[in-house]
């Protein structure tokens, strides 16, 4: 199933809500450090209900140590600065989706690693900055989920 990798997240509600989200599809959840919270955040644990025991959690030191781990499969990055559609994508149940911190997004040097049809961009409307962490991963994981027919899902 899909892989959702957090780089460095900021803020406990988010990631809170990511852990509930990929507790109900069956995908794995990454989280690179340095993390902008403890992982026993009041805050990040209300946000994520009673759903941490059924998340498949991974935590890396660093995104050397998240690249190892998950070597040999597709990475798509959502950033604004892509220029890729994820409708326009087609998505297999391997893949990973890898989010760079609310307040900055995902460093040049990660971005550069990735050919330009891996870097995706939701689409806005004209002068909008950015959507909410939380809520691009929803809508990147269930536009992938949906292309491979909810493999899993009743």
């Amino acid at each position: 199933m899909f892989t959702i990798v957090l780089y460095q997240p900021e803020i406990p509600p988010n990631t809170g809500n990511i852990i509930r989200l990929c507790a109900n599809t069956g995908a794995g959840l990454h989280l690179v450090k340095p993390l902008g919270f403890p992982l026993d955040s009041t805050k990040m644990k209300r946000a994520g209900l009673d759903y941490h025991e059924f998340a498949k959690l991974t935590v890396h030191e660093n995104f050397e140590a998240c690249l190892k781990a998950l070597e040999g499969r597709r990475i798509f990055a959502l950033t604004t600065k892509g220029k890729a559609r994820p409708d326009k994508a087609s998505f297999r149940a391997s893949d990973v989706f890898l989010f760079g911190p609310e307040t900055r997004g995902l460093p040049a040097e990660i971005l550069d690693m990735l050919p330009a049809g891996q870097k995706l961009r939701l689409p806005m409307l004209p002068g909008s900055r950015s959507m909410n962490l939380s809520n691009t991963v929803a809508v990147m994981l269930f536009e992938a989920w949906r292309q491979n027919d909810y493999q899993g899902g009743i």
